[in-house]
This record gives structure tokens, C-alpha cells and sequence, in this order.
């Protein structure tokens, strides 16, 4: 045993606190909150390299995009702690104080919140298991680029990938592709810009500031709330090396600011440019003119709705476990079979099922949705795994996706150089859906996809001599 390395043992205490929610399963309130807090002490023992070190080849500023940084981060943040929201809504906390005296507490509700949130730290146990087992730093670099032209390759590349975009998105059976060509014209936009603020170059400043700006906008009449976010988030990480401060007092307060007020503009933007009523940048007016000018109490409603019943997706995980597998059986290797079909592409098979509903049909057979009803409620990866095989399916299936996203970041770092391009760039840009994990259907199609797109701009940029091998 080398001297970095620790006793495989101290992998069950990621499960700790799992085992201990469980023993206390009949105090509702105490084993969801043992569950919650779970998260947190798996982050503190993670980070603290208490398990394994984290990766020493580059400052911890210098690395926040790979995998048991941000993805880890925001895939945990999403799928495990934003509950609370829900679960203190349950309690009565949220509640208007006039109302409180009338408030009842579903019990039934409370427990199966709980139940839920034991499965979510269960899976971030599995999910930080994967990480772990597979990381290893540094990377063996087999390619190196040029760093001195860094900056240049990185404006052009996100002016390339732009049309590009537009063009998989006009050809037929390529359209999956423009969303990762926009997503890396974005990413590769962005690490320009933030090589160019400090190395002080004033065209490429501008123009990466004209790239960003133009994608802001974007995200704002797109009607999502995660683009506007993501767009923000990038931007400091990515100017975080060089100017830590000035990014921890403006943009840590920026996002907090954004998620008070995005559900409020969403909701004026969608009923606007969705309605027909208006098109996007008649809707985009509109509906910042409304936001600006809400008072506080519009703010606070439309804000606690979206953290109590959209910022977490425990509502709907508790339908799936009242059905599963009391009435419905768990699906078995169905789901995996079905995901596999979904990668081959439609020209090869045109009859092939629309993923939509295959995705819909456990929707609809659990009751989260009605047959006909104009939603679309698709069940997030770790609820697939649930009703794959219980627990034992959110254990496969969250090792699994850990470990896939390191193994794939790290083998990004190998083809490209680095960090830079490997993690930064290309895991970021093409293997973005791993930040928040959807149906088993989608995940496999867009990172199957994805890699074979990371393969192909590899051999591109190795024949223009922008990585050279070492």
C-alpha cells in the first residue's frame, strides 16, 4: 500500500449515514434529517481527503470542473439537499401564519419523505463510491497542446462550433448534436474570455464578451431557468483562479439573487412567448419589466413554490415508492434494455420507439401523471434505479454513473492535453447532462453520443496540429 493511499474500509463510512437513518426509520422527523445532513458529512469527508486525496496536480481553484468538484456539487445539491425546502413545507414551516393554527400534519407524507431520503443518501454514498474508485491523478498525458496559443484556439473554436451547430440542427438525424456544438461554442467562449481579462488583450476581450452576452441572451428567452444559471456559474468558475475575491463578492450573490428571482420572470416569460401572445423578445421585456417591479411578496410566493415543488423532484419520487413495488414490480433489467435501444439512431431504424413515451409509460403506470394529461414528468436517474431493483439498483446504478463521469473526464484529459481542454472544455461542453442526470433512456443516448463526439473532434484537432502527441 503506497504511502497516499488509504484502507479500502473507509469506504463504508460513506454509508454511514445511510445505516443510520435506517435504525431510526420509525422516527420520521430524526431519520430524514440524519439522511439530509448524510450529504453533508459525505461532502466533509470527501473533501477532506479523509478517504482518498483529492487530485494534488493542480491547485483546487484550477480544477472545480471535474467531476468530484462541480458535478458531484451540483448532482448531490439537486438530487439530495434541496428537499429540505419540501420536506420543512410538510412540517407546516412555510405555511402563513394565519393558517398555522388550522395546519395538519400528513404523517403518511412525512414518512415517505423520509424513506425517499434515505434512498438519495444511499445513492450519493454510491454515487461518491464511484468517484473515488475510479479516480486517479495526474493524468498520463499522451497529447500536449500549445499553451501559448490557448487563448486564440479557444475564441476560434467557439466562433467554429457556432455554425456548425446550426447546421446538425438542419440536417435530419443530426439534431441531437447542436445542443453539445452550442454547449461547446458557449464553454469555449467562456474559457476564452477568462484567459483574456488577465492576459489583458483587448480584442479578444471584447469579442468573447460579445459571445457570452449574445448566449445570455439566449438563455433568457429560452424559458429555462438552468441556462441563465449555468451561463453565471461558468463565468466565475472560470475567472475564480485569477480573481478570487471579486468572483466570492459578486457572483456567489448574483446566483443566490437569480434563484430569487428566475421563478418570477419565468413564469411572466413562459405565459407570455408560450401563449402565443407575444414572441420571445416582446416576452423577454415583459417579463424582466414584471420581475423588476414585483413587489416582495410576488417574489417570495412565486420563489417558495419553486423551492418547495421544482427545485426538488422528492414529490414525485414518493408516488414511484407508493407503487413500487406494492403494485407495480420493480422493472429488472428492463429499463437498461430499453436504454440501449434508444442509442441507435432513427435512420437505421425508423420504426423505433419515441423515447418520450417510452419514459412516460412507468410515468403513467405509477400515477404521477394521467394518460392524456399535456405534461411531461420523466423520472430522475436515481428513481430509475430505484425501480430498476430497490436498493440494490440505486447502488448499481449511482456507482456506475461516478464512476462514468471521472473515467470519462479523465480520459477527456488524456486526448486533450490536460485539464484545460480535456475537463474544462470538452467533458464540461459535451457531458453537461451528468450536472443534473435524467431517465436512464436519455442519459445513455446523450453520453453514449457525446463520447463518440469527443472521439471525433480529438482526430479533428489532431489533424490540425492543435494537440500534438507527446
Amino acid at each position: 500500500m503506497s504511502a497516499t493511499s488509504k484502507p479500502i474500509e473507509r469506504y463504508l463510512l460513506l454509508y454511514f449515514p445511510w445505516a443510520l437513518a435506517a435504525v431510526f426509520s420509525d422516527e420520521t422527523i430524526v431519520s430524514y434529517f440524519i439522511a439530509w445532513l448524510g450529504s453533508f458529512f459525505i461532502f466533509y469527508v470527501i473533501y477532506s481527503g479523509w478517504i482518498k486525496p483529492l487530485p494534488n496536480d493542480r491547485p483546487v481553484a484550477e480544477q472545480l470542473m471535474r467531476p468530484i468538484f462541480l458535478v458531484q456539487i451540483i448532482f448531490i445539491g439537486y438530487m439530495a439537499c434541496s428537499s429540505i425546502f419540501y420536506f420543512l413545507d410538510l412540517l407546516g414551516v412555510n405555511q402563513a401564519q394565519e393558517s398555522k393554527l388550522f395546519f395538519h400534519v400528513d404523517t403518511a407524507k412525512l414518512a415517505l419523505a423520509a424513506q425517499c431520503q434515505r434512498y438519495y443518501v444511499l445513492g450519493h454514498a454510491a454515487f461518491a463510491t464511484g468517484i473515488l474508485v475510479t479516480m486517479k491523478y495526474p493524468i498520463e498525458k499522451k497529447f500536449k497542446v500549445d499553451n501559448s496559443k490557448l487563448a486564440n484556439t479557444l475564441m476560434v473554436m467557439a466562433v467554429i462550433f457556432l455554425p456548425v451547430a446550426s447546421l446538425a440542427l438542419h440536417i435530419n438525424g443530426l439534431s441531437q448534436f447542436a445542443g453539445q456544438f452550442n454547449s461547446l461554442s458557449f464553454i469555449a467562449g467562456t474559457l476564452a474570455l477568462a484567459f483574456a481579462i488577465p492576459l489583458k488583450k483587448v480584442f479578444n476581450t471584447l469579442f468573447c464578451l460579445f459571445l457570452y452576452f449574445v448566449n445570455f441572451y439566449q438563455a433568457l428567452t429560452s424559458g429555462f431557468k438552468e441556462p441563465i444559471i449555468i451561463s453565471v456559474l461558468v463565468l466565475g468558475i472560470f475567472l475564480y483562479p485569477s480573481y478570487k475575491k471579486a468572483v466570492t463578492f459578486t457572483f456567489i450573490p448574483a446566483l443566490l439573487a437569480l434563484f430569487m428571482l428566475l421563478p418570477t420572470y419565468n413564469i411572466v416569460f413562459r405565459s407570455t412567448a408560450w401563449s402565443g401572445n407575444a414572441d420571445s423578445e416582446q416576452a423577454y421585456k415583459i417579463a424582466l419589466d414584471a420581475t423588476l417591479n414585483a413587489d416582495n411578496g410576488v417574489i417570495d410566493e412565486t420563489t417558495s413554490g419553486f423551492l418547495v415543488y421544482r427545485l426538488s423532484e422528492i414529490n414525485m419520487f414518493t408516488t414511484f415508492v407508493q407503487s413500487t413495488p406494492k403494485y407495480i414490480d420493480f422493472y429488472g433489467l428492463e429499463l437498461i434494455g430499453q436504454s440501449i435501444e434508444v442509442i441507435v439512431p432513427r435512420i437505421f431504424w425508423p420504426s423505433k420507439p419515441v423515447t418520450e413515451l417510452l419514459v412516460m409509460e412507468r410515468v403513467y403506470n405509477a400515477g404521477v401523471a394521467y394518460r392524456g394529461s399535456n405534461v411531461s414528468a420523466k423520472p430522475a436517474y436515481i428513481v430509475d434505479g430505484y425501480l430498476s431493483a430497490g436498493n440494490l439498483g440505486i447502488v448499481l446504478a449511482l456507482f456506475i454513473y461516478g464512476a462514468a463521469a471521472q473515467l470519462i473526464s479523465q480520459k477527456a484529459e488524456q486526448l486533450f492535453g490536460g485539464y484545460i481542454l480535456g475537463t474544462a472544455l470538452v467533458f464540461t461542453g459535451l457531458f453537461q447532462i451528468f450536472w443534473r442526470g435524467l431517465s436512464f433512456e436519455f442519459l445513455l443516448n446523450s453520453v453514449f453520443w457525446s463520447y463518440i463526439t469527443m472521439i471525433i473532434l480529438h482526430r479533428i484537432l489532431k489533424s490540425r496540429h492543435i494537440l500534438e502527441e507527446v
